[in-house]
């Protein structure tokens, strides 16, 4: 289920206070095959063990969050750097 809009205009990245916007099928279909590949890691080092349903990516696209039983999951250990992936876009 999409993030409703009143919620994605006063959400943002906890690190940087960007704002977030949904990331389409498409980018998620390419983060999960990524992630199936046990290569990506959270910004605390830890590796992706769970691939994502939902998400956000920062409007600069540099680090995403997933949303897991549509609660977008705001830690800054758990964002993940999108620099790690190949092609987003």
């Amino acid at each position: 289920m999409p993030v409703s809009k009143e919620l994605l205009d006063i959400l943002c990245c906890p690190k940087t206070r960007v704002a977030l916007k949904e990331l389409s099928a498409e980018q998620i279909n390419k983060i999960n095959k990524e992630i199936s590949q046990k290569t990506i890691n959270y910004a605390d080092g830890k590796p992706v063990d769970k691939e994502l349903e939902e998400g956000l990516i920062t409007e600069d696209n540099k680090i995403i969050y997933r949303i897991d039983e549509e609660i977008p999951i705001m830690l800054i250990d758990m964002g993940i750097p999108a620099e790690q992936f190949k092609s987003l876009y």
